[in-house]
């Protein structure tokens, strides 16, 4: 097997985190996938992984050479797809992570769309947050909210413009009143919740002329799940803090009411990849693809939808 092959199978095993997993995704026996990783550790003359009983990891030099072999991989993919006769669809395992409620609610419902553009790729979709899993997890991008720069190891390129919500029920409305500013907010409460990386709850940011604000709401339960977080919200159990793009449903239903749309703080949707000479073709599609589908409804409609569920309750 030439150094190409050994490459591709070393990716292989580290994103499969499995030697035998690996097998299975390229078609090889397992032995062999083994053995090339084997012998290329001895050729580079450095260990590359660590096995126990219970756990494959890979060491400092093996991520290393993990990480340069993903780069050129991936620009020998697109380079030879930048010619006419190689500028096939693209094909093979494609790993893409995100956040769950973005994958549940916005990708999920229309990615057969792009499964039928692109048959010859093997799609991964898998739950992520934070930028740094992107070579942590071998992915071939993610896409993130919030403000991304770009680095000299990642390429962040904007896919959409959504913005930060606060929302409440009729119920809760009609009971406690809506808050018509961000001083107001400390006459309320709020569903929290939780940041299992910090082990406490989330701030309300918000921008505003003088700099961004950072509120710390009153809290009257906590949870760690987005469906949870907004089904507490149209319980009436206190005021939720969500992305515009899991607030529309809820808002056309009348299930839950926009507060505060004049300090609505936007919320940018990036798709991050690798820094790489070329574009890969299947990052390439997903980017052109997810672009499109993620286009934000215009803003008209929330505040429409709003202010009729206000007037059918009275409270505007």
């Amino acid at each position: 097997m030439d150094k190409l092959d050994a490459m591709q199978v070393y990716v292989a095993v580290v994103d499969a985190h499995s030697f035998a997993r690996a097998a299975e995704v390229l078609g090889q026996p397992r032995s062999t996938v083994s053995r090339v990783v084997k012998e290329l550790a001895a050729w580079l003359g450095a260990q590359l992984l660590q096995r126990t009983t219970r756990k494959l990891s890979v060491t400092a030099e093996g991520r290393r050479y993990y990480e340069e072999c993903k780069r050129l991989l991936a620009e020998m993919a697109a380079m030879e797809a930048s010619f006419p006769g190689r500028s096939a669809q693209p094909a093979g395992r494609f790993k893409v992570g995100m956040p769950q409620s973005l994958a549940r609610h916005c990708i999920l419902p229309r990615i057969g769309e792009f499964l039928q553009q692109y048959p010859a790729l093997e799609l991964l979709l898998c739950s992520s947050d934070h930028v740094e899993e992107i070579f942590q997890e071998g992915f071939d991008c993610v896409i993130r909210t919030g403000r991304i720069e770009d680095s000299t190891t990642l390429v962040a390129r904007p896919l959409a413009r959504y913005r930060w919500m606060v929302l409440a029920s009729p119920a809760w409305l009609a009971a406690h009143g809506r808050p018509q500013s961000i001083d107001e907010l400390h006459q309320h409460r709020a569903v929290g919740y939780l940041n299992h990386r910090t082990g406490r709850t989330i701030d309300w940011l918000f921008s505003l002329d003088e700099g961004d604000c950072a509120i710390r709401m009153r809290e009257t339960l906590v949870v760690d799940d987005t469906d949870a977080y907004i089904q507490a919200g149209i319980q009436g159990l206190g005021l939720i803090r969500v992305a515009s793009y899991l607030a529309q449903p809820y808002l056309q239903s009348g299930a839950l009411v926009a507060c505060l749309e004049q300090a609505a703080s936007d919320l940018p949707l990036s798709l991050v990849y690798p820094q790489n000479r070329y574009l890969p073709p299947a990052v390439r599609a997903f980017y052109d693809w997810s672009r499109r589908v993620l286009q934000p409804p215009h803003s008209e409609a929330y505040a429409g939808a709003s202010a009729r569920l206000l007037a059918a309750h009275g409270l505007f």
